[in-house]
């Protein structure tokens, strides 16, 4: 049964893509695609990717990665095909059973373990020079592509969320950014006192808005493998730490969001109302240009203040994965290979993508766009959506049983208790 697409856009870093597909050799912009120069022989092996790259994303894409890969690999000639995201999931379905899936496909990492329990997705932790990439990448974005054992892609680009916080509010009450959830409770009683309507601001009453907390405040999802949900949902600390978020919301530290209330986490942020909100880079780019907020001067970036968890958010971004029809099986693990190398990595770096290639990730051309640095520190402790085929209703069971506790309908323990017996029945069909 094919399970139905639970979506958060914003979990995606933005980059859904859309529009028209690209052409198959990638057009007028494809570089190398067309000729046979610098040696390329003429039965060079092709190799079908799929991707929803934005607009400057894949402009990148055919006029500087395609080319440089072409070169250095003049046997291969990449085919990138630009798919649009509307009813892309239903797409690969049909493709896969049909025969016709692409080699590769930058994929969300949400449908990785779904893909990979259908058989649709090559292993790859089995594959020479894994090991080495497994050494070189951030370890949340990885585990995004872990089933049943194993790997089934690669972490291609990635994002996570951190602490925004309100310089002029910070200023008027006189503090600096929180480091621990203590100061965050602090600061948020202040705000209050000072007749600031949001304190802490947690976007809404589902898993990508609340997770970070959860996790920071010692709460946990499944076991360390991700086959076992009671009694690590419904721990101790998992009660406690929802006990605490639902103690903020009654004491009114908690921003209107939490439970669809106005403004919006930016809105409340830009009319000077919320002292702090948490969100991905991707804002960033969106907000440059707003001329009524500057938001590199009016915010401060922070880590996720720390719990008894640690300082822990989530991860978004895509994978690479080669599907198991592939007709050149060896070519496209050399290009996925290639494409966690740092030159790939940085090429795409330059329009907004993070890598996941730690070095690339450090590089001083990386770190020089100005938000970068606080989102690269956060991604080494960030954590995924459980990487499991049934993501999409374990989440819909999660955030049902967070919201009723927020409404007082349920108390935490209740509320996690009925969630990890569900849940657990989820697990063994």
């Amino acid at each position: 049964m094919v399970l139905l697409l639970v979506l958060v856009a914003a979990a995606c870093g933005g980059n859904a893509g859309g529009g028209a597909a690209a052409t198959g050799n990638g057009g007028p912009q494809g570089g190398s695609s067309g000729g046979r120069a610098g040696g390329q022989s003429a039965d060079r092996v092709k190799i079908e990717f799929w991707h929803t790259y934005s607009d400057a994303e894949e402009e990148v894409l055919l006029n500087e990665v395609k080319p440089l890969f072409e070169q250095q690999h003049p046997n291969i000639e990449l085919v990138p095909t630009r798919m649009p995201y509307e009813g892309l999931k239903q797409q690969v379905i049909a493709g896969v059973a049909g025969d016709a899936a692409p080699d590769l496909m930058r994929m969300d990492i949400i449908w990785v373990p779904e893909f990979a329990k259908m058989g649709a997705l090559m292993r790859l932790d089995d594959k020479d020079g894994f090991a080495d990439i497994q050494a070189a990448v951030f370890e949340g974005p990885l585990a995004t592509n872990f089933y049943n054992g194993g790997y089934y892609g690669l972490p291609l680009n990635t994002n996570t969320k951190v602490a925004i916080y309100n310089k002029a509010i910070l200023d008027d009450l006189g503090i600096e950014p929180p480091k621990t959830m203590d100061e965050l409770e602090d600061a948020a009683r202040k705000a209050k006192a000072e007749g600031y309507p949001g304190g802490i601001t947690i976007g809404g009453a589902h898993a990508w808005a609340a997770l970070p907390y959860f996790w920071s405040l010692g709460g946990k999802l499944t076991n360390g493998d991700y086959t076992k949900v009671d009694g690590y949902l419904n721990s101790p600390e998992s009660v406690k730490a929802l006990e605490t978020i639902l103690a903020w919301n009654a004491e009114g530290l908690l921003s209107p969001p939490i439970l669809g209330g106005e403004p919006g986490s930016w809105d409340g942020m830009k009319n000077g109302e919320y002292l702090m909100i948490d969100d991905g880079p991707w804002f960033y780019s969106i907000l440059m240009n707003d001329e009524s907020f500057n938001v590199l001067e009016d915010t401060v970036q922070a880590l996720i203040p720390a719990g008894a968890g640690g300082s822990v958010s989530v991860v978004g971004g895509e994978n690479l994965v080669i599907f198991s029809n592939s007709k050149h099986p060896a070519e496209a693990w050399t290009f996925a290979k290639w494409m966690l190398t740092e030159e790939p990595q940085k090429l795409m770096a330059k329009v907004g993508m993070i890598p996941t290639n730690r070095q690339a990730a450090a590089d001083e051309t990386v770190m020089r766009t100005p938000y970068n640095p606080t989102y690269i520190e956060q991604l080494q402790t960030a954590l995924p959506r459980t990487p499991i085929p049934q993501w999409g209703e374990m989440e819909s069971i999660f955030n049902l049983a967070f919201e009723k506790a927020l409404r007082g309908e349920l108390g935490a323990k209740e509320a996690l208790d009925d969630a990890a017996r569900q849940i657990e029945a989820v697990l063994q069909q």
